[in-house]
């Protein structure tokens, strides 16, 4: 027992000694902790890191104790930013404006009413449209040919030589007759233009020598006179084949007469709207032209605050990027000139190689403004009364009334009323028993030459009484019921047509009055605008000269003045533009500008 009790102690030593060494290295090798950012702490535990004196070492684990004290707070240096340099720069020259294919100094004055008059003239639309009624009067006048008189005249010479084989048959001795005759057969004949019927009158007249025993005359003169003719009764009477392309010819021709009102219409109204886009064109491009020059007045301020020293340098990127703008805004507005000069031009000139394509155009008429109200109810009543696009459809309409009217003819019977009356004339040269033994003299009234011949036809002691009636009864007449069932069709088709046109014409002039009251709302409110702009550049410019505004603002009211002239200027283009729409809406453009139409002057 007391052996064992020196070797226990000595274990217990040793393991105390173990354990205090252990603690003693794992205290050694255990990090700082790491500094927690309170800004990335949630709120409510963001604290205020232990600090230690200055110039003694926190010991990890040991409390320190937190000033009261707050420290004082250091202020950074401000730091002013660098920019480029920007350099003074003289005014570049204004922009040329010359335009590609065109002569400053050929300037030709140009009125509303010149223009549309050169269009009339000069169009090639309005030529095509000249040449579609001449072409229709023209097939018309080879349809009506149909009625003229035909004279015909026909001479002929016969020689005949026939042998006979009996001496009563006026053979001589050597056994043959010889024939000579020549005739010479006028004829007139001619078409009713009312009825359908026809006529012919014919005069033959002949001259015979012969050698036949037989002859009581030698030569002997022949004539005959006769008038034949021939007239419906059912079928073809009241119209025929004729007539009706006659008729439905004079139809067309008042269409193209209605195509050209309209053509002439469409180039008036695309002549006002090219005028005024041009007077608008050249309006903006003065505009932008001012808005340049202030830009480039304000760089000759700028340059001279800067060199008192008012302005920084950076105010003269903002002017010289204003300037660019500005300058390009211009480029524009000239291209935009061009293109409006360009699309008058084309309506007005007739030839490409005309000089006047080279000429600077100058319109002389300056936008009207009106702010009476339309009336729609007149408006609408003169499109209805006026459009050439319903008259055109009411001529169709008759033609087909035309069609229905001839193939209903066509399916009645033909019968057909003919008739010939005719007077013969004769006289001659009496045969003589001398040389012909079998002679017989003939009647006293038959002996003479041609004057008695006429003589005896006057007389007309003779005569040829012909009348009949020629009868044809189709068994079905399919052809003439399926041409009148599909004229029937076509009918029905256009009066669906006419209503759709109708209704066409309706929302057109509607839209068309209704551009009309916008424009000149549009109008009254950019000129209002216009003025506001006018009266916050005017405000802004006395803040800038007292240094209460800055370059930027200053700019930017020059601009919006600029912008609110050239809304004032289009609205006001647009009103022109929407009243001659108003006018071809309406059909009226001819009457408001006076023209007259003559297809063919």
């Amino acid at each position: 027992m007391s052996n064992q009790l020196p070797r226990l102690l000595t274990r217990l030593c040793v393991a105390i000694a173990f354990i205090i060494a252990t603690s003693v290295a794992t205290l050694a090798q255990t990090p700082s902790p790491t500094p927690v950012n309170p800004a990335t702490l949630p709120p409510g535990q963001q604290t205020t890191p232990p600090t230690a004196p200055p110039g003694q070492t926190v010991i990890p684990g040991t409390p320190v104790t937190t000033p009261t004290a707050q420290p004082t707070p250091i202020t950074p240096a401000i730091q002013e930013p660098t920019f480029p340099e920007i350099k003074p720069q003289p005014l570049p020259p204004l922009p040329d404006l010359t335009r590609v294919g065109v002569l400053g100094s050929n300037m030709m004055p140009l009125s509303l009413t010149d223009a549309i008059r050169k269009a009339l003239q000069n169009n090639n639309d309005i030529e095509v449209s000249r040449d579609d009624v001449r072409f229709a009067e023209q097939e018309l006048r080879s349809l009506q040919g149909v009625f003229d008189p035909i004279f015909a005249v026909t001479p002929q010479l016969i020689r005949n030589v026939t042998p006979q084989t009996s001496s009563l048959g006026g053979a001589g001795a050597a056994g043959t007759t010889s024939n000579t005759t020549f005739n010479l057969t006028p004829t007139l004949s001619k078409q009713f233009s009312t009825g359908g019927g026809n006529y012919t009158v014919s005069f033959a007249n002949s001259r015979n020598s012969t050698s036949s025993t037989r002859s009581s005359l030698t030569p002997f003169y022949s004539s005959n006179l006769s008038l034949s003719f021939t007239q419906p009764l059912l079928r073809n009477r009241a119209i025929d084949a004729n007539r009706h392309a006659i008729r439905v010819q004079r139809k067309r021709l008042e269409q193209t007469d209605s195509d050209f009102r309209q053509r002439t219409i469409g180039i008036i109204s695309g002549v006002q709207a090219a005028y005024w886009n041009l007077v608008f064109a050249l309006r903006n491009q003065q505009n932008q032209l001012d808005s340049l020059q202030v830009s480039r007045q304000n760089m000759r301020n700028i340059e001279a605050e800067i060199a008192a020293g008012a302005k920084a340098p950076l105010d003269r990127a903002q002017v010289q990027t204003d300037i660019a703008t500005r300058e390009a805004n211009l480029y524009v507005a000239t291209q935009s000139v061009s293109i409006a000069e360009n699309s008058l031009k084309q309506l007005m000139l007739r030839d490409p190689q005309t000089p006047d394509w080279s000429a600077q155009l100058t319109p002389t008429d300056s936008p009207a403004f009106d702010l009476s109200p339309v009336d729609l109810s007149a408006s609408l009543d003169d499109a209805h009364k006026n459009r050439p696009e319903l008259k055109r459809l009411n001529l169709q309409k008759e033609i087909t009334g035309l069609d229905i009217q001839y193939f209903k003819n066509q399916t009645k019977p033909q019968a057909d009323l003919t008739g010939t009356i005719a007077t013969t004339g004769l006289a001659g040269t009496a045969c003589s028993t001398a040389t012909n033994p079998l002679c017989i003299a003939p009647p006293t009234n038959l002996i003479g030459g041609y004057g008695k011949d006429l003589s005896n036809l006057a007389g007309l002691s003779t005569n040829n009484v012909t009348v009949g009636v020629a009868i044809s009864l189709p068994l079905h007449n399919t052809t003439a019921k399926a041409n009148l069932a599909g004229a029937r069709i076509q009918k029905e088709q256009l009066d669906a047509s006419y209503r759709s046109q109708d209704q066409a014409i309706e929302m057109d002039v509607r839209n068309a009055a209704q551009s009309v009251d916008t424009a000149q709302k549009r109008v009254v409110a950019s000129r209002a605008a216009r003025e506001s702009a006018e009266q916050q550049l005017a405000g802004e410019q006395k803040l800038y000269d007292v240094g209460r505004s800055t370059t930027f603002l200053l700019l930017q009211r020059q601009q919006e003045l600029t912008a609110a002239r050239t809304n004032e200027l289009q609205a006001q283009t647009d009103y022109n533009k929407a009243l001659a729409d108003l006018q071809r809406a309406t059909g009226s453009t001819l009457r408001v500008n006076n023209v007259v139409v003559n297809p063919n002057p």
